[in-house]
């Protein structure tokens, strides 16, 4: 019992920190991470709830992947819809609860709040990851299109990166006339993150799969 209760501790914990992480990219004004771009652009241009923005485009991540996966997978995939719902919520959450003025803020202080993004973004990534549960839609559609394309999970992730960028860029262009959401700070979790996945990965994974019966 023990074990389960370690295993969905740390998945939870790994999803709140990946909002955290997430959210914390919006405030620097430095670009917000690939993979939700097109949401906070969307929620930008429109006015919308970034954490609804957010689960709606993940419904779609969801969708697209049940053309991409066997139908004996469907259920799990869906499960994946329950993710999203909770992962938006906490996105909603911190986004209210977080007062920080990127505007009114030191350059260097909005960089160290990026660092910062950037490595709970990684942690968060790594934690909902390694436990083997549902995944966030964001990773399980990365994962999907690899396996379809015979792609590696790093090749997949940097495809699917520079699309959504791309059609951010596109998108905003076309509907506000400039470039919203994505600059050096998107550039910087585009790399960053793999980075502190590999470096949370080596410093805790091992213990952390030991203690949920999890095979590494």
């Amino acid at each position: 019992m023990k074990p389960k209760l370690y295993r969905w501790g740390f998945y939870i914990l790994g999803m709140i920190i990946l909002a955290l992480g997430l959210t914390l990219n919006t405030k620097t004004g430095l670009g917000v991470s690939p993979i939700v771009s097109v949401a906070y652009s969307i929620s930008e241009i429109w006015g919308l709830n970034f954490g609804d923005a957010t689960f709606w485009l993940y419904a779609l991540f969801v969708v697209v992947q049940l053309f991409l996966r066997p139908r004996r997978e469907w259920p799990a995939t869906l499960m994946q819809l329950v993710v999203s719902l909770v992962f938006s919520r906490f996105l909603n959450l911190f986004s209210a609860r977080i007062a920080y003025d990127c505007a009114q803020s030191p350059m260097i202080l909005n960089f160290v709040l990026l660092l910062l993004a950037i490595l709970c973004t990684g942690i968060g990534v790594s934690l909902t990851v390694n436990m083997r549960l549902s995944p966030n839609a964001g990773d399980g559609i990365v994962q999907a299109i690899a396996q379809k394309a015979g792609w590696d999970q790093g090749l997949g992730k940097n495809v699917f990166d520079v699309c959504c960028v791309t059609f951010t860029c596109i998108l905003s262009l076309a509907a506000a006339g400039r470039v919203i959401g994505v600059g050096i700070g998107t550039l910087a979790a585009m790399v960053g993150v793999g980075r502190a996945v590999a470096l949370c990965n080596r410093l805790t994974k091992t213990k952390l799969c030991q203690l949920s019966e999890v095979t590494p």
